[in-house]
């Protein structure tokens, strides 16, 4: 059966967002995978429209990572050019660092998730929307393959301290849909690697 159609159709920029995303992550893998990066961006974007983001956000969760991952400033440039201020600013309000030696893990951890409380709405969304899709990833895999997932991620297991601080820190904003679905996720990953432990 048909769906209903759209009173605001996604646009012609939606489709030049999605080839950019396609182009700039093309041979990107996500983490200890051969999955393809632009899985995970589809991902994100799909989140952000199924939680009532609006073009902008959606083109956001697209490239929320191509600052941080493929060119640092002259990428976030590129976007304010071609998809405006309002794009480039979530963007930039998702990331996490655009230089490169990167600072180390913790710091920059921590001054991302400092951040958040001062975000926009629409930069809150797609970053829930992101730390969503990785948190759901991350426990499908600890699922298969335990205490041994962590050594993929920078921050070790770590990482699990970090989605604990990104749930309070949204939750210090605003108890919204997206941010109890992430919390859902993190107090079953905390559950299981509590048992994992205590053995």
């Amino acid at each position: 059966m048909a769906g209903k159609i759209l009173d605001r159709p996604l646009s012609a920029r939606f489709t030049d967002a999605l080839v950019l995303a396609c182009d700039l992550h093309r041979t990107q893998s996500r983490k200890g995978t051969q999955i393809p990066y632009v899985s995970h961006l589809l991902g994100v974007c799909g989140l952000v429209l199924e939680y009532g983001g609006d073009e902008d956000e959606a083109i956001g969760g697209l490239l929320h990572d191509a600052v941080e991952d493929q060119g640092g400033q002259p990428t976030a440039a590129t976007i304010r050019e071609r998809f405006g201020d309002r794009v480039a600013d979530i963007v930039l309000s998702c990331t996490d660092c655009d230089v490169t030696p990167k600072p180390p893990w913790r710091q920059r951890k921590e001054a991302y998730v400092a951040h958040l409380r001062a975000a926009t709405p629409s930069a809150l969304l797609v970053s829930a929307c992101d730390k969503l899709h990785n948190a759901r990833t991350i426990l499908a895999d600890y699922r298969e393959q335990g205490e041994a997932l962590w050594s993929r991620f920078s921050g070790g297991r770590e990482s699990l301290w970090y989605y604990r601080a990104l749930v309070d820190a949204y939750s210090f904003r605003g108890r919204t849909p997206v941010v109890e679905e992430l919390e859902r996720i993190v107090v079953e990953l905390e559950r299981l690697c509590a048992r994992a432990q205590t053995g």
